[in-house]
């Protein structure tokens, strides 16, 4: 039963469904119909009507205590499917366990050969019913069925005239006030419908069960939609002589255009729910012009339960600690046990990526790290890094001449100096002290330039440093591609550098690609570390972290 953990909370057939082996041994009538195969296991063909009125007549006997007789050219209802609506009925109108003593009024609109909404009702919340019916046999089974039951002081089943609904059946009960109204309204226009021609997906699977019922059980002019329009054109009028209107919908289609005719009639008071129960769901509408009244929340939109992804992990294992712990301790950490050792390499080559985290509390041998990445600063580093020295190698210098001339103003600025103060001859630093300021600023540019284009070719510390300004220059959303980025000019990156430093830190905590828990914990000798999603853009951009953080670990025990 597909969709049973989806049941009403107090479905008793929600976590317990139908032994049929068990209800078989203990009723021949129904043990007749039940198939057993090689494997052991007891089946019930929902495609016989028989077999179908065989299992509802039993559940009704086994679980509630009531015995009824339904001919099989009339509707056959399922039990969990009607038991899952008389509970939401209890949420609407705030019934409670203990309420028994307090009378409830119900109106049945169309009770069926069976009587089940009525019957259910009365047995396990002690209601009264107004039962109405139009169909002759299904008014003789209804008042059959309640005579034996012995309920005929709660349950009170009228004949009614075709197309009668709310109006004339309350034409002689003027004074009373009834708690609510149920329906299970025809679902089809007409017999192509009902044989689900133009009506039911091409791509869903057949009925699983068989389609009972008389005609004016199953079809109405204008199908279910039009039924319940007339019983809200009715409720306009009666308005407080019912506390809650209800009905039930086969199709999710006619729930949208009922809750705008009701938007458009000014009703105050709405709410809808789903029925869910093996692989039948139904839908079902309710609305109110009471002020007081407590209205249940619709469903979540998101009704089936996301199943628990599973983390992403990678193994440290024995001997990749024991190396890592030498290194940790060469660099001075007092990290000595095997977690706080893979953690605080964890620590750093987060850092070193410039992605956020802090520690969180966590169980007792594990340590926990909520972690925040604010751009994808872990593809093709290595990439960036080379397009970065080539960049920096391509930048513009002065040409010869203009070297040359430079050269000579700077000679004869100094034979100028010397003639004037011949007594105290300069030295070489103060000579550049009497440099005009462009001038000095031009030409220590240009040897830094070419000091640093050096440098990067020797792979020096300063290529680190030049790096680190450079990535400081990116903006915190722009850089998440893997392809190389072109280099900013420097006036862009220092006014980049300017705006980021004003962001607010709220604006700066909203802009992110996801974020993550890692858990780092003993697994016997080695270290587990596990990724687990918490949101963000892309569940592919936490495996490529993960991917890389595994990778400089290992890189780290290689060198």
């Amino acid at each position: 039963m597909a969709l049973n953990k989806s049941m009403h909370a107090r479905n008793r057939y929600k976590d317990k469904p139908p032994d049929f082996a068990y209800l078989a041994a203990k009723y021949p009538e129904f043990q007749q119909h039940v198939q057993t195969t090689l494997t052991g296991r007891v089946s019930l063909n929902f495609k016989d009507p028989e077999a179908v009125r065989a299992l509802t007549c039993t559940l009704l006997k086994e679980d509630f205590g009531l015995t009824i007789d339904i001919p099989v050219e009339r509707l056959i209802p399922t039990v969990p499917l009607r038991l899952n609506y008389i509970h939401w009925v209890e949420d609407l109108i705030g019934h409670q366990d203990g309420d028994k003593q307090v009378l409830r009024r119900g109106i049945d609109i169309g009770t069926g050969a069976s009587c089940i909404y009525p019957l259910l009702g009365a047995t396990l919340n002690g209601w009264y019913f107004l039962a109405t019916e139009v169909d002759d046999m299904c008014f003789n089974y209804a008042k059959k069925n309640v005579e034996q039951n012995n309920l005929s002081d709660l349950i009170k089943v009228v004949k009614v005239p075709q197309k009668t609904l709310l109006m004339d059946a309350l034409k002689e009960e003027s004074e009373i006030v009834y708690d609510f109204c149920m329906c299970n309204p025809p679902f089809f226009a007409n017999q192509l419908e009902a044989k689900g021609v133009n009506s039911r997906n091409p791509r869903r699977p057949p009925p699983s069960s068989v389609n009972t019922g008389g005609i004016t059980e199953i079809m109405a002019e204008g199908g279910e939609l039009e039924f319940v329009k007339r019983i809200i054109h009715d409720s306009l009028q009666l308005k407080k002589r019912l506390r809650w209107y209800s009905c039930m919908l086969g199709k999710k289609c006619s729930l949208a255009p009922l809750k705008e005719e009701l938007r458009i009639q000014g009703v105050p008071k709405v709410t809808h729910t789903e029925f869910c129960q093996g692989r039948t769901m139904r839908w079902a509408l309710a609305w109110s012009f009471y002020d007081d009244v407590q209205v249940p929340s619709p469903p979540s939109k998101r009704r089936k339960l996301e199943k628990p992804r599973k983390p992403i992990t990678f193994m440290v294992l024995a001997s990749t600690v024991k190396e890592l712990s030498v290194k940790a301790a060469a660099m001075g950490w007092d990290a000595v046990e095997a977690i706080a050792v893979v953690r605080a390499w964890v620590e750093k080559i987060l850092t070193d990526l410039k992605v956020q985290h802090k520690r969180v509390p966590c169980g007792k041998d594990e340590v926990s790290l909520f972690v925040t990445a604010i751009e994808n600063s872990w593809i093709h580093l290595r990439r960036k890094k080379r397009e970065k020295v080539r960049q920096l190698q391509e930048l513009p210098r002065a040409s010869e001449g203009i070297l040359q001339a430079m050269e000579e103003e700077k000679t004869s600025k100094k034979s100028e100096s010397n003639n004037l103060d011949c007594e105290n001859p300069k030295t070489e630093d103060s000579e550049m002290g009497f440099m005009a300021p462009d001038e000095d600023v031009h030409l220590t540019t240009g040897d830094e330039l070419m000091e640093e284009s050096a440098a990067k070719e020797e792979h020096s510390e300063h290529v680190k440093e030049e790096e680190t300004k450079a990535k400081q220059g990116e903006t915190l959303l722009g850089k998440g591609s893997s392809d190389a980025k072109e280099e900013p000019c420097p006036s862009e990156e220092a006014s980049n550098l300017t705006v980021e430093k004003e962001r607010s830190p709220k604006e700066t905590s909203r802009c992110f690609l996801f974020k993550c828990l890692m858990n780092v914990k003993k697994e016997g000798n080695d270290v587990l570390v596990e990724m687990h999603w918490v949101e963000g853009q892309n569940r592919d951009l936490m495996n490529q972290l993960c991917t890389y953080v595994r990778n400089q670990i290992l890189r780290l025990v290689a060198s």
